[in-house]
């Protein structure tokens, strides 16, 4: 169970945070949410798909890992074997919350019941003097941009519906041991759509900052044959 609290030097000054990754650091998960501000360079690793919310009012990015729930192609002896970490996974065991009075201004949380936090393993979040190690700087900046990546992505999600850009995807992948793995309930763009759209509405995507993350996603499918080839690997 979760334990969020508002990060403070007096609560906090002596955490360390183990940065390794492993399946016991909480790094044992089939996808991770992304958003649009960071597409191009999550496709140059992983593929970005599509699902409804826990809500089923809308969709949200995702950039997939593996084929069964808990399962992480991209571990591998205590790293993680891609050139970029999405937001999300990047700012374990930070998060972004608001203040208990209800102050709307984003704050930076902390959750302790993460296995990652330590006292005497890891990276200081605050250095003796009591103020932002140099890696809690870059987690701060970290957790601006996904807040702004947040921010941005419901317009981005709300053209994809406006103009049908999303469709049902499936995949039935035969291994090389001959089992069968299925993955469902996943959308990704239509890329038939997209090309069907008219210069104007190619031209208001483009103004509002939405067609390069269109196309980002599109191109990100071109790795599910290397997400492929890296299951038959692990077994």
């Amino acid at each position: 169970m979760s334990d969020h609290q508002l990060l403070n030097v007096a609560a906090h000054r002596d955490l360390r945070v183990r940065r390794e990754r492993s399946v016991e650091l909480g790094d044992g998960v089939m996808t991770a949410l992304v958003v649009p501000d960071e597409f191009r360079q999550v496709q140059a690793s992983y593929p970005i798909l599509f699902r409804q919310n826990r809500e089923r009012d809308g969709f949200v990015p995702l950039a997939l890992f593996g084929f069964d729930a808990g399962e992480n192609l991209f571990l591998a002896d205590g790293r993680w074997d891609a050139p970029y970490l999405p937001l999300s996974i990047d700012i374990q065991p930070f998060l972004i919350g608001g203040a208990p009075d209800g102050d709307t201004t984003p704050k930076a949380v902390i959750d302790m019941a993460s296995p990652r936090l330590s006292s005497d393993d890891g990276v200081r979040i605050f250095d003796r003097e009591g103020r932002p190690s140099p890696y809690l700087e870059v987690i701060l900046e970290r957790l601006g941009a996904l807040d702004a990546g947040y921010r941005g992505s419901a317009a981005f999600m709300d053209a994809l519906d406006r103009y049908g850009l999303l469709e049902p995807f499936t995949l039935e992948v035969t291994l090389d041991d001959g089992s069968t793995n299925r993955l469902v309930g996943f959308h990704c763009i239509a890329e038939e759509r997209v090309a069907e759209l008219d210069a104007a509405t190619l031209g208001r995507l483009n103004a509002d900052g939405h067609l390069l993350p269109i196309y980002m996603a599109i191109a990100s499918l071109a790795n599910l044959p290397a997400l492929i080839a890296r299951k038959n690997r692990h077994g």
